[in-house]
């Protein structure tokens, strides 16, 4: 509460009273909306690309020309996009896309920290806009805005100048016109020009109307479609060419559709003259299509050349003329005389006004022409193409690992450490789970967002994609938006279950995937049995393990009691342990101490331990070991065993069953001893030998050390960015 006074303060301070009422409504409403999604129960889609729209509802015009038309052009080319209104914005939204456009949307604390948190992911910002009113520099020569009340225009430019802040935090904008983009460009470091077009549904209403118009008055009417008030300058700019057209052609009828007032110099002609209000853009096509004439006039200036050519296109789509102002985007776009008519001074506009009046024949022609050329080149689904290459571009290289389980467990950890590694490269890296039981995991510092992929359906490309586990496989098979699919082998998992549980033959399948899943793996024993069992051919990348954390301490053999770690689900029979505690069950408890670690089993009743724990988070491992002697490690089935490396690498001793996790690295009498499986007897004089030949210490710490250092995670780091192609 004490820090919303102090920016509610300072707010009051720099910006005045009205600028305050505004921002504390603002938080007012968003805080409600927040309130209402939560207790809705927040669930989005993952979605390429996320619109927050910054226009309120009240002003629609925009929004649907900059999202909803953007959007259709972006699914007709395959790239899936949402929206949200910037108000009801939410911090977790930044994990379910890859890249996010801000329309128009004025800055707040929660768009800042967005567009924070999206970057620091490796996620694209974009922003949108179709006006200049991202500077007062521009604003201030409105006409309209100069006639502002102090106070209005203070609550105006405080609009204006939070537009203009969460432009200059993005990495690049989208514009509509050449004349806009070159003013962006003093904000941002790359301005790309996709145009305003036309909806499918506007295309559709427009081809009814001019299909319907069935006119058989004797009218010629012009019309004029002003949409906001601040148009009138525009208007009183043709006005004389006006007024001279309606006196020297007693047939003519003026419409105007929009907020215009109406100039005292049209008032002779009242009774040839047509308001109406600001109608919905469904009804817009019928109405311009019973015109003869479209009127856009535009003042010159450099706000208003930044506008697009929104008139000329809604006209030409019902087959009407447009005789428009000679400048800005009209200028660019309308090819004179054959899809449309441009004029400098008044005179020219009259003229084209009477040309047009006197010879149907070229009106028609020029009708049609701009019509064929809108159908082609102003339509969404005809135009999205460079704006979907242009996302493409812009978006950063995405992975998605698919986890079984967000449960930290040595496998995993693995999977996690690759993530970290393609971050580092620049990677956006999402997680997938099936009910993960956290929102974000973390390695190297690096937060990753947890996605629940059966709980929030996926729409979204990804470059690669890696399972980790059989269940996962059936996202990298199925999801069709993948580039590079990987199927990180890390055990032999057919032999998790028991014999005619259904589960064994399902893991098995998934060693004979599509052709199209590189298959790479953290253990020569993996990558052995893929190709002589399945015929799958692995990349190897070693495993590492981070030393910093893991670092050595030395260990004092003279203490009263000896202390030995068992570590291992004792509810996973390959892990063994029964063994390891039947082996310290026969130890001298005077002369030693069991310390046991488990992630999710408890101990059986019978299990002789002094200390025992549980889902040990990661990063406090380490000291665990540091404070033991000897690792007593006797699984029979590993990928990958890091117990002993770790231990190792901590200046403690192991003794341990050889598995085919282990045998990578451990070696006999040279960095720990082994001992044959249910000859628990080898496995005590093991633990004797350590405990009681000092050169025998010494000679396995020599031996565990350069092991350990060869097993840095710097040092395997380029074979790893290999696995991906990315070396």
């Amino acid at each position: 509460m004490h820090k919303l006074l102090e920016k509610a303060h300072q707010t009051w301070k720099k910006d005045g009273m009205k600028a305050l009422a505004l921002r504390t409504a603002e938080y007012a409403k968003y805080k409600l909306n927040r309130r209402k999604i939560k207790q809705a129960g927040f669930c989005r889609s993952f979605v390429d690309v996320l619109f927050i729209n910054g226009c309120d509802s009240s002003v629609p015009h925009p929004a649907r020309y900059r999202v909803s038309h953007q959007m259709e052009q972006l699914v007709a080319n395959n790239i899936i996009s949402d929206e949200v209104y910037y108000l009801n914005l939410l911090p977790e939204m930044v994990k379910y896309s890859h890249v996010f456009i801000f329309f128009r949307c004025p800055y707040t604390e929660v768009v800042g920290k967005f567009i924070k948190a999206a970057h620091a992911l490796h996620k694209t910002v974009l922003f949108d806009i179709d006006d200049l009113v991202v500077d007062t520099k521009y604003t201030d020569s409105i006409p309209y805005v100069q006639a502002l009340s102090p106070e209005e225009k203070q609550v105006y430019d405080d609009g204006v100048n939070r537009m203009g802040k969460t432009l200059r935090m993005c990495d690049a904008a989208i514009t509509t016109t050449q004349r806009l983009a070159a003013e962006l460009g003093h904000y941002v470091p790359e301005v790309f020009i996709n145009r305003n077009t036309a909806s499918e549904q506007m295309y559709a209403l427009s081809e009814a109307a001019w299909k319907n118009n069935s006119r058989s008055d004797r009218e010629f009417r012009i019309g004029y479609f002003s949409g906001s008030i601040t148009h009138n300058a525009d208007f009183k700019r043709i006005l004389p060419a006006i007024c001279r057209f309606m006196q020297a052609y007693e047939d003519v009828r003026l419409y105007i559709v929009g907020e215009l007032d109406l100039p005292k110099e049209l008032e002779v002609f009242a009774g040839r003259i047509v308001a109406l209000p600001f109608m919905d853009w469904k009804e817009l096509p019928e109405k311009i299509a019973s015109m003869d004439i479209n009127l856009a006039p535009l003042e010159a200036g450099i706000f208003n050349e930044a506008k697009s050519e929104n008139k000329w296109v809604e006209a030409a789509l019902v087959k009407v003329v447009t005789i428009a102002d000679n400048v800005g985007a009209f200028q660019t776009m309308i090819s004179q005389d054959e899809t449309g008519i441009l004029c400098d001074t008044a005179d020219e506009w009259y003229d084209a006004l009477c040309r047009m009046h006197d010879h149907p024949k070229e009106r028609e022609r020029i009708a049609v022409q701009a019509y064929k050329y809108v159908k082609k080149h102003c339509i969404s689904i005809y135009t999205g193409n460079a704006l979907a290459r242009y996302i493409q571009k812009k978006k950063k290289p995405c992975a998605v690992f698919i986890l079984p389980s967000t449960e930290i467990s040595g496998g995993i950890m693995v999977a996690l450490k690759h993530a970290a590694f393609l971050y580092k490269s620049g990677f956006s890296v999402t997680i997938l789970a099936d009910q993960p039981s956290q929102k974000w995991m973390e390695c190297d510092k690096i937060r990753f967002p947890v996605v629940a992929w059966n709980q929030d359906p996926v729409f979204a490309s990804f470059d690669k994609a890696i399972a980790t586990m059989w269940t996962t496989t059936l996202f990298t098979e199925t999801h069709p938006k993948i580039t590079d699919r990987y199927y990180l082998v890390q055990n032999f998992e057919t032999d998790f279950y028991e014999p005619e549980c259904p589960l064994r033959i399902q893991a098995n399948q998934s060693y004979r995937l599509g052709q199209s899943t590189k298959y790479i793996t953290i253990s020569r024993w993996c990558q052995r049995w893929l190709l002589e069992d399945y015929g799958q051919e692995a990349a190897y990348a070693p495993n590492g393990i981070d030393l910093d954390s893991l670092y050595p301490v030395h260990r004092d053999f003279k203490s009263k009691r000896i202390r030995i770690l068992i570590e291992g689900d004792c509810a996973v029979d390959y892990k063994n342990v029964d063994e390891s505690f039947r082996i310290t069950n026969q130890l001298d408890k005077s002369k030693y101490e069991i310390w046991y670690m488990s992630y999710n089993a408890q101990p059986k009743a019978w299990y002789q331990y002094d200390q025992f724990f549980c889902r040990v988070p990661y990063q406090e491992v380490g000291d665990i070991y540091r404070q033991c002697h000897i690792l007593l490690k006797s699984s029979i089935l590993e990928s990958f065993s890091y117990p002993p490396l770790e231990m190792m690498a901590t200046g403690g001793y192991v003794v341990a069953l050889q598995n085919g996790g282990n045998a990578e690295y451990l070696v006999d009498e040279y960095n720990c001893l082994l001992y044959e499986q249910e000859n628990e007897q080898s496995a005590i004089r093991a633990i004797q030998r350590i405990v009681e030949d000092e050169s025998l210490r010494a000679k396995l710490a020599e031996g565990s050390a350069k092991t350990a250092q060869k097993r840095d995670w710097q040092m395997v780091k380029s074979s790893i960015l290999g696995l991906y192609d990315l070396v």
